[in-house]
């Protein structure tokens, strides 16, 4: 493979962004501007590609720690890190946008950042957002990790933390590893167990969310929600 200088010059990845905007670009010419220069005798351009490959894809990049990254040859610690940052970057852009939107009506903000957030994680997460009156998100906490059922996800930890701020609207939200966003039996069970306890407690649980890092699949929207009285 040419190495970026034995290119013509309108198939370089800088040239041709700067003529035809940044949206023009591979996956791999993205990470070739990121990395800017392969090592002795290796184009950029085989490095992202080694990259892309290792990851299975530039969503999956975001999972990969830095010692995995490093052992990409040409990749070091400090390209690590400045492709973990764009990651980061893009994660706290998304969380902004969603957090100054009405999420019940604009869901799709919310959906972008969680995909982020823990969409492509290797493992189960749960995270909670605690909602203001416009449904805008006050705070959000991720409170359980790994694999999750009633008898592992604790209602007292979840609304101990909107009793603490006088939130009464919260949304649920779990990742599935993989690409499958279907609820299982178990995580009905778990929902429906956990409205039960907000009714209990005058809080009201808005959606319960599954996400990975490319699909959503929300409960409400689904009908498995029992509805609340105002």
């Amino acid at each position: 493979m040419p190495m970026i200088r034995e290119m013509p010059l309108s198939e370089k990845p800088r040239e041709k962004a700067l003529r035809f905007g940044i949206r023009s670009l591979s996956s791999r010419e993205l990470l070739a501007i990121v990395l800017r220069s392969g090592p002795k005798r290796k184009s950029v351009m085989e490095v992202a590609d080694e990259v892309l490959e290792k990851a299975g894809g530039i969503s999956g990049i975001a999972r990969m720690s830095i010692p995995e990254l490093c052992s990409v040859h040409g990749i070091s610690e400090i390209k690590a890190l400045e492709l973990q940052a764009c990651f980061e970057i893009s994660r706290r852009s998304a969380l902004e946008e969603a957090m100054r939107a009405d999420i019940i009506d604009q869901p799709e903000k919310a959906v972008k950042w969680l995909q982020k957030e823990i969409g492509s994680s290797l493992q189960e997460q749960f995270l909670v957002i605690y909602l203001d009156q416009h449904h805008r998100i006050l705070f959000y906490r991720v409170l359980f990790v790994g694999t999750l059922n009633s008898s592992n996800v604790y209602p007292r930890e979840i609304f101990r933390e909107a009793l603490l701020h006088s939130c009464t609207d919260l949304m649920l939200v779990h990742n599935h590893p993989g690409s499958d966003p279907t609820p299982s039996k178990a995580d009905l069970a778990l929902t429906k167990r956990l409205q039960k306890a907000g009714r209990m407690m005058g809080v009201k649980i808005l959606d319960h969310l599954i996400v990975t890092d490319s699909r959503c699949l929300s409960l409400r929207e689904r009908g498995f929600l029992e509805e609340q009285m105002e």
